[in-house]
């Protein structure tokens, strides 16, 4: 079973995030525990691109970024799996050099030197060098970056739809099986 820690960041692309947990909820028999933080740049995100405040609603433990007595700032807390979504590129710079300022940084670092599963959700367009070697450094570490980037065979009809195809790729890729279109069926 999972331990799922589910890090959101100021980075445009709230929608995944919202997207994410929801599907979360629906596939609650594959995971024992979700925890959630979110930055304070993040909720105004949220509110500017979805127009609400419902992160306040979440069925999930929710963490400060400055509550290190979260079990996921540790390893022996044994979560397996941390999703940062979106990923804004300076969490991505954090968690590349190492920097562990707050909650979603160390529990980065926690699950990269436990060798354990790190997905970043990058949010940005276009990347610049400093963006694409942060990329690489986290990626030799051992963590997973998934762009935020849509696919379209699917041919999706709404924006959540769109949406969608990142979301169900992320939740393949932290061993969630969930029901999405699959190609050549």
């Amino acid at each position: 079973m999972h331990k799922i820690v589910i890090s959101v960041t100021g980075a445009s692309g709230s929608i995944y995030a919202k997207l994410l947990l929801q599907k979360l909820l629906l596939a609650k028999e594959q995971w024992t525990e979700v925890a959630v933080v979110m930055t304070e740049n993040a909720k105004q995100v949220w509110r500017t691109e979805l127009g609400d405040d419902s992160y306040n609603e979440l069925p999930f433990n929710i963490y400060s970024t400055t509550d290190f007595t979260a079990a996921f700032a540790s390893g022996s807390g044994k979560f397996n799996t941390m999703i940062v979504v979106p990923c804004s590129m300076g969490t991505l710079g954090r968690i590349a050099a190492g920097v562990s300022n707050d909650l979603i940084t160390r529990a980065a670092d926690v699950v990269l030197k436990e060798r354990r599963k790190l997905i970043c959700v990058v949010r940005e367009t276009p990347y610049n060098l400093i963006h694409i070697r942060n990329m690489e450094t986290v990626t030799l570490a051992g963590g997973i970056i998934c762009p935020a980037t849509p696919s379209f065979y699917s041919v999706p009809q709404t924006i959540e739809d769109v949406a969608a195809t990142v979301v169900d790729r992320v939740l393949d890729l932290a061993g969630i099986d969930v029901k999405t279109f699959r190609w050549g069926k």
